[in-house]
């Protein structure tokens, strides 16, 4: 018998008990549209993980001062004061897989425009420092190289400074006030959101030139951080080892001592959280498949009893010279249609609740193509896995007893 025959009859065994068929599907749907759903949502938070810390630049390497020992206690991260701007000339002119180095200083301040003020980081650097955190500008313009060289009052706003102190009003080309100095507004930064490696709000600042912030506003003669931006994301790590050992040569750092600055590496950050991303994709598709497997069970026990209900039916094709294999292969393909035709129908379902969650929860969802073939090959596994046994059964019925059912 031709596979198209049996399929045929599968149909047709099917479609006379359309709501036992339904319900039985109803478990694969479930199962199926649950999975396509579970994996979107997933992969939609790796998607969005992953473009947050693109938006800070994959291949950027922070040198930030580092710690020291006073009386026993070791103090944090910027305790030191040995980073200074020469490093940066130094990391640039030594280290070939640098591209673009930024010196920066940072404090924390009140900025006060008419009767509205703000909290919010100052950082000075250099107008580099846009370009190595691919941070563009929305209105405006950087400050210039040689705005840094007459240590100006110029500042750029980042969004959220700019809604809190601005609202709906022009912001460049206005003057505010940063710790009773007056500041001209020339740019406002397109905003970044949070920052998915620090879960800071990038948007939550205002960039000056460093001579500026040191000479009029801190008085340090030293650097907080310098922003390094590498060849590549593949290249980074060749810088990192690079600036460590220039570091440690300029700062004569003896062996086996504690380095006096710190080097993160964005890159190793991102395959962390993408790793992250991973677990809980796998973590929501084993509990989405855990219908799956109920919906199996639900087409065993189905074909169980159908494999009971038609018993004279099996004596009766064995009668008339149907095989062993013939028999079992009947009811095999009709486990297999009846999965596939609730998988079908359930990477609709899972499809419609992907694009369902997404507009109402504003959840990020991404459904590949590559999740809906699987689901597909998966439902198929579940019926043959499940129908087996039942054909298997049904294969080895005593034609005279079939025969004799009632």
């Amino acid at each position: 018998m031709d596979v198209m025959a049996i399929i045929r009859i599968a149909m047709r065994a099917l479609a006379r008990n359309k709501m036992r068929s339904g319900l039985t599907m109803l478990g694969i749907i479930i199962g199926v549209g649950a999975v396509i759903a579970m994996v979107g949502i997933g992969q939609g938070a790796q998607q969005q993980v992953q473009q947050q810390i693109a938006a800070m630049g994959s291949n950027i390497l922070f040198v930030s001062s580092g710690t020291v020992n006073r009386g026993g206690m070791r103090m944090g991260w910027g305790a030191t004061k040995t980073l200074v701007y020469d490093d940066m000339r130094a990391i640039m002119r030594e280290a070939p897989a640098v591209r673009m180095a930024a010196p920066g200083s940072q404090t924390t301040a009140q900025v006060v425009f008419g009767n509205d003020n703000w909290s919010t980081n100052i950082n000075g650097t250099e107008p580099q420092y846009l370009d190595i955190r691919n941070w563009p500008l929305q209105e405006g313009s950087n400050f210039t190289q040689n705005d840094v060289d007459m240590a100006a009052n110029v500042a750029i706003v980042g969004e959220t400074v700019r809604k809190n102190l601005f609202g709906a009003t022009d912001s460049v080309g206005q003057t505010i006030r940063i710790k009773s100095l007056p500041f001209k507004v020339v740019g406002v930064l397109v905003p970044k959101g949070q920052s998915a490696a620090m879960g800071q709000d990038q948007d939550d600042t205002i960039i000056i030139p460093i001579t500026t912030l040191q000479k009029k506003m801190t008085g340090d003669t030293w650097l907080r951080w310098i922003m390094v931006s590498a060849d590549s994301k593949e290249a980074s790590y060749a810088a990192q080892q690079q600036i460590e050992g220039l570091l440690r040569d300029r700062h004569r750092i003896r062996p086996g001592t504690d380095d006096d600055f710190f080097v993160r590496n964005l890159a190793d950050i991102a395959d962390l959280q993408d790793q992250a991303s991973q677990v809980f994709t796998l973590l929501l598709a084993a509990i989405a498949s855990v219908s799956l497997l109920v919906g199996g069970i639900g087409i065993m026990n189905i074909m169980l009893v159908s494999v009971t209900e038609r018993t004279r039916e099996i004596g009766i094709r064995m009668a008339i010279g149907a095989t062993e294999s013939d028999v079992q292969r009947q009811f095999l393909i009709e486990a297999v249609v009846l999965s596939l035709i609730g998988g079908g129908i359930g990477i609709l379902f899972g499809l419609s609740s992907g694009f369902l969650i997404s507009a109402l929860l504003h959840w990020p969802v991404l459904i590949s193509p590559l999740s809906i073939v699987v689901a597909a090959i998966f439902s198929a596994a579940v019926g043959i896995f499940f129908g087996f046994y039942p054909a298997r059964k049904a294969a080895r019925l005593d034609p005279i007893e079939a025969l004799r059912y009632e």
